[in-house]
């Protein structure tokens, strides 16, 4: 399955038997139909039987060829037929053209003489038939089934030529034919290619640590079960998903999310599998079975979204259905309406044959198909992954973007940002006495300050004797002394601040901070400020948004007033809505799709989901985020990387172009040659020559987007292009 108009004949054979078109998927890339049966009777045999109607054949999917790939599991001739009879056809051509001029002249074998000799006709038919070979019995079908399609138009054509006596112009048909079918055949494959890639990034076998006796030993990726210890060295790719558990290296992850720049990896960190190891060797638990890997869902995700057609698909698909009928009845229209006022039967006859082979619609059809595959897999390796073409062409109009603050704007995950030690107290004093006491504590202004000490370099005493106030703080016995941690309110019932304090935690916390006192009976040791840290390209991302077109940039949170306007100033997004609960945001964004239109939610949490789900587009930052958050986006930012938003507007925006582009120069050739022909001033082979360069041109122009796209602004990052 290489071609569009092969999809169309299967799901009229396939539609009737399992009852709705719903029911039916179709992966180009990978040759693949998924048919969801209805009921019992929907038997594999039914359905072959029906792929056979179509004019096409049948096999059984399983994982073994999704690894290898349709075109390694094809025999030589299944693979290579098309291209030894493409072959074959241009030989004869150019025979029976040598031949005509040996036997009688040049000028003669260029049309300006006497006909061909017998010898050059047979070798003309001989091209007619080879160049046809994989056309002729798809025409039958379409006979068959009264439904006419581009197999049929060629197919008419040949015939017609051969009848009159046009044997050079059946012959070259046929041949320029099969070679346009051919290159449309190769460039699904380049695209195929361009996503199989993938398949080769994660290693077949991991050395797999024996828990035993540490023997290591490679298993097959498939046998490797979740919880197992996997050994990785310096140079190799990391076979699965894990968690750091021994050793520390940098990773190169631009496979799986588009990041040029190594990521260091300590025990604790995500590794993901496809991901290649820089430096030293580590040890990492196996956290996923190699089916559900990141990089397996990526792929599952790219396969999946050849079914998901675009609004324009949809409409050529559409249109190719009235036109080719239309087009036909045109032909019909030339062949007799003129002959019967005017004369002339074969001089109209003829021109009706260059109608139906311009109106071959190929070039339109395959125009689509080959721009949203090629986008798709230039999006993923930039780390962009889009479920379908129908969300590949929603960024291109978006007027509004809505922003979650919590991971998505930020971290997510609080950081000491000031220590203001008092009454004599140093900055660590008061950083060592904290974290011995938040220690004991899981709340996460705790892990915060625990962490801080941990990075400075500060060794941890644990506290004795811990008491946790809830909701205001903790008190525990510190090296012989009794010490409490807690809110601002906190101090204050402690009777423990003073007016100047008050001022500075008050500053802070209208900076958008929260602050956590340290004291003890005689005074308050020190305040230490925590806020979420703002991403450092979080300002030039909303800043690239607006150079890119978007006319407003909204922040939405769940966080209190002073936080989000802190954020909202640090970033420049337009507008800022704070303390909102999940259904509070998805009012939101049906709010703004109401007021602009067009509207994308970014998030990365569980309650995102339900607004991001309502926007026009749902956009997930898939590192940190949820697996319900990316499972409910319609696109998932791979690395988390904010600047990819203004890259994914441009992109789309670049491909709808490209879709207008080809769709137009399909069009325009097609209209100029029917003037031509109505005119008498095109011939056949004339007609067959500009549909293949159409179908050539559109193909180029649409394989454009496979290459760097180079485009970003200034505000980039600079890791917005594909890897390699």
């Amino acid at each position: 399955m290489d071609c569009a108009e092969e999809i169309t004949a299967l799901k009229r054979e396939l539609v009737p038997v399992v009852g709705s078109e719903e029911r039916l998927g179709f992966d180009l890339l990978n040759a693949r139909m998924t048919v969801v049966a209805s009921d019992l009777s929907v038997t594999p045999d039914r359905i072959r039987e029906a792929v056979r109607r179509a004019g096409l054949d049948a096999e059984p999917w399983d994982d073994a060829l999704s690894r290898r790939g349709p075109d390694a599991a094809a025999p030589f001739w299944e693979a290579h037929g098309r291209a030894v009879m493409c072959g074959a056809s241009l030989a004869c051509v150019c025979a029976g053209f040598a031949t005509h001029a040996v036997l009688r002249s040049p000028a003669a074998a260029l049309g300006f003489g006497e006909p061909e000799p017998l010898a050059a006709s047979v070798f003309y038919a001989i091209a007619a038939v080879t160049g046809g070979w994989y056309v002729f019995p798809k025409a039958i079908m379409a006979a068959r089934r009264l439904r006419p399609d581009m197999n049929l138009l060629m197919t008419l054509a040949v015939i017609g030529a051969m009848l009159i006596g046009e044997w050079f112009e059946a012959g070259s048909v046929a041949f320029l034919f099969a070679l346009a079918l051919l290159l449309e055949s190769w460039s699904v494959g380049r695209a195929r290619r361009a996503i199989s890639v993938l398949l080769d990034l994660s290693p077949r076998k991991a050395r797999v640590a024996c828990p035993r006796d540490g023997h290591v030993e490679e298993t097959p990726v498939e046998d490797v079960s979740v919880g197992a210890i996997v050994v990785v060295l310096p140079g190799d790719r990391i076979p699965l998903d894990g968690e750091v558990t021994k050793g520390s290296t940098s990773v190169n992850q631009s496979p799986i999310t588009g990041e040029s720049a190594p990521v260091p990896k300590n025990v604790g960190d995500e590794v993901f599998a496809g991901t290649i190891n820089n430096e030293g060797a580590f040890e990492f638990k196996v956290s996923r079975p190699a089916n559900n890997t990141t990089l397996a869902r990526i792929i599952r995700m790219v396969e999946e979204a050849q079914s998901r057609k675009s609004p324009t698909e949809q409409w050529v698909e559409k249109f190719a259905r009235r036109y080719t009928p239309a087009m036909m009845g045109l032909a019909l229209a030339i062949g007799v309406i003129p002959p019967l006022l005017l004369g002339g039967w074969s001089r109209w006859f003829y021109e009706a044959l260059v109608i139906l082979v311009i109106a071959c619609p190929c070039a339109l059809v395959i125009s689509t198909p080959v721009s949203i595959v090629a986008a798709l897999a230039a999006a993923a390796r930039t780390g962009v992954l889009i479920k379908g073409g129908i969300h590949l062409e929603a960024p291109a109009g978006l007027k509004v973007i809505a922003l979650d603050k919590t991971g998505t704007l930020t971290y997510g995950r609080p950081q000491v940002q000031q220590i203001a030690p008092l009454n004599g107290h140093t900055a660590a004093e008061v950083l060592a006495r904290a974290a011995g006491i938040e220690a004991l504590s899981e709340h996460p202004l705790a892990r915060a300050i625990v962490r801080r000490a941990q990075d400075d370099g500060i060794a941890i005493a644990r506290a004795q004797a811990y008491r946790s106030m809830k909701g205001k703080g903790a008190q525990a016995v510190w090296n012989g002394l009794e010490y409490w941690v807690g809110s601002h309110r906190f101090a204050h019932e402690m009777e423990s601040e003073t007016a100047e304090m008050h001022d500075q935690a008050e500053a802070l916390e209208d900076a958008g901070h929260s602050v956590v006192f340290l004291g003890n009976a005689r005074h308050i040791c020190g305040i230490i400020s925590i806020a979420d840290e703002v991403r450092p390209n979080a300002a030039g991302a909303v800043r690239d948004l607006h150079e890119a077109g978007i006319g407003r940039v909204v922040m939405l949170t769940g966080d209190n007033e002073a936080t989000a306007r802190a954020v909202a100033a640090a970033t420049g997004v337009d507008e800022c809505r704070a303390e909102l609960l999940p259904e509070d945001k998805l009012e939101a964004v049906r709010s703004l799709a109401r007021t602009y239109g067009d509207v994308a939610m970014v998030g990365d949490g569980v309650n995102d989901a339900p607004a991001m789900a309502a926007a026009t587009l749902g956009i997930a930052m898939a590192a940190a985020g949820s697996d319900a958050a990316i499972e409910t986006a319609d696109i998932a930012l791979m690395s988390d990387d904010l600047s990819k938003l203004s890259w994914l507007i441009r992109h789309s925006r670049r491909t709808l172009r490209t879709i207008q582009q080809n769709i137009s120069v399909a069009l325009s050739v097609k209209a100029v040659f029917v003037v031509l022909a109505l005119a008498g001033q095109a011939t056949l082979w004339m007609a067959i020559a500009a549909d293949m360069g159409a179908s050539l041109l559109v193909i180029f122009n649409g394989l454009r987007l496979l290459k760097e796209n180079k485009t970003g602004s200034a505000g980039s990052s600079g890791c917005l292009r594909p890897q390699d």
